[in-house]
């Protein structure tokens, strides 16, 4: 079975291409019928913190990504960490290095001035077995150090194809610290052994770490996973995605109207293609169409412009019954009406949603829309104002009629009212959109919006009428 993990570091809130990680992680064990596993590798304790984490959950779940079994925390198995590293030891795969930080700083710094790479010389290494017992029963700190052979280390990545490490460019790697703490790459090959991961699919700044990995795997007698390294998420300068181009958290997504269904999507094509033109995806279509053929090495663009475009087109199509209880909670949230108030005219809700969404981005951006309906009065936007009440005596003239030829309608009802409105206009000689643009501006408070006649049907006539008489009390329209 397809066993793969998803495994952050709690230094920090779930990233852009942490979370574009975890769903191709999720996506391959969902499409093959294998298991998602989570790993939190908190063995940095000075830099882990319970909010990092607690934000790693939150935003995998906001993204539907459940994972399979217990939580693994990587601090919570040193005790194994230590004895792998001490069969390696005893193996003779690994040997104990006596040496100073500040002797291989000082060693470092002189490689430096000789513009030389620094290599550890494998001193410790040369030492006598019995002097290296003597020391190490005396107390004497020391590393372990995993000693790397001579030859070549390859593998054949799932994303790049065929890579290799010449090992002559792979330094003797510490593997357990002198307090008996492991270091990064036997800890990652420690737990991947224990979990049973059968495929390691992670970012590509990981290449460096898979040599010296593989060689661990091999040392510890386990069989090697398939691996893959996705390409980097760049900013639309060319550059890896940082802070610097905004938001970077997925949680910021969330509180900017993103919906999920539409941030998986999108980031589902930043380093993976389905075939074709194919863009807009549900989550199903998604594990579906799934393959590592798909993967791509290329590294891929993060443009908020196209995730705005991706969400707006799941918002158009996202069932009713999923939308509306999302775009409520945001009504609520900017404060022009109650849950109660929305709850009790739900159909009304449901129909004002539906003819929003087809010119909203975000969740946000629709319950901002949706402002202008509620409550007695509107907020008017001055440049609405100066461009569409230009002529103020013209523009009371044709509000007046608009309101007298609506007030009378028997019946308030979309035909009626274009037959009315489109009457006054030729009435006066004018086109249409001289009636209603400045109407719309009297209803609304802005230029844009859905259809008149749907407008007017969303407000009611009671309000309708009544803000036509509050526009024509606006210091821009008194005579």
């Amino acid at each position: 079975m397809v066993r793969v993990r998803f495994a952050p570091s709690p230094t920090g809130y779930l990233h852009v291409g942490g979370a574009r990680t975890a769903l191709f992680n999720w996506l391959y064990a969902r499409k093959l019928g294998g298991q998602f596993l989570l790993r939190i590798e908190d063995t940095d304790k000075a830099r882990s913190t319970d909010e990092s984490t607690r934000a790693i959950y939150h935003g995998l779940t906001w993204l539907g990504l459940t994972w399979e079994e217990d939580v693994v925390h990587q601090g919570a198995n040193v005790a194994r960490h230590q004895r792998d590293a001490h069969a390696l030891l005893e193996s003779g795969a690994a040997y104990r290095c006596f040496c100073t930080s500040a002797e291989l700083d000082a060693r470092r710094a002189d490689a430096e001035s000789r513009k030389e790479s620094f290599r550890y010389d494998r001193r410790c290494d040369l030492l006598d077995a019995a002097e290296v017992e003597q020391r190490a029963a005396a107390g004497a700190p020391h590393t372990i150090r995993f000693r790397v052979p001579d030859g070549h280390t390859a593998w054949t990545d799932m994303v790049h194809g065929e890579i290799s490490f010449p090992n002559k460019d792979i330094d003797d790697l510490v593997i357990l610290r002198s307090d008996g703490t492991p270091i990064y790459n036997l800890a990652v090959v420690s737990d991947d052994i224990d979990m049973r991961i059968t495929h390691v699919l992670r970012g590509e700044d990981h290449i460096s770490n898979t040599p010296k990995q593989i060689l661990l795997y091999r040392a510890l007698g386990a069989a090697l996973p398939v691996f893959a390294h996705f390409p980097n998420v760049l900013g639309t300068d060319g550059k890896k995605l940082s802070k610097r181009h905004g938001a970077t958290a997925v949680g910021d997504y969330e509180g900017l109207g993103i919906m999920p269904e539409a941030m998986c999507n999108f980031l589902a094509l930043l380093g993976w293609s389905p075939g074709g033109d194919r863009e807009v995806m549900t989550q199903a279509e998604m594990i579906s169409l799934f393959s590592e053929e798909g993967l791509l090495a290329k590294a891929s663009v993060f443009d908020m412009k196209k995730l705005e475009w991706m969400n707006a087109q799941h918002l158009m199509h996202m069932p009713m019954e999923v939308l509306t209880p999302r775009v409520v909670d945001a009504i609520v949230a900017t404060g022009v009406a109650t849950a109660v108030e929305l709850s009790a005219n739900e159909a009304w809700v449901c129909t004002l949603i539906e003819l929003l969404r087809v010119r909203a981005r975000t969740i946000d951006d629709l319950a901002k829309q949706s402002a202008p309906y509620f409550g007695a009065t509107v907020t008017f936007d001055a440049d609405a104002v100066a461009k569409q009440w230009k002529d103020a005596s013209l523009t009371r003239k044709l509000l007046g009629g608009a309101r007298a030829a609506l007030e009378a309608l028997p019946t308030w009802d979309a035909a009626a009212m274009e037959l009315a409105l489109r009457g006054l206009a030729e009435a006066e000689g004018l086109g249409a959109g001289k009636v209603m643009q400045p109407l719309r501006v009297v209803l609304l408070g802005v230029a844009a919006s859905p259809g008149m006649f749907d407008v007017l049907l969303l407000l009611g006539r009671d309000r309708s009428l009544a803000r036509i008489d509050a526009a024509l009390t606006h210091p821009h329209l008194a005579a």
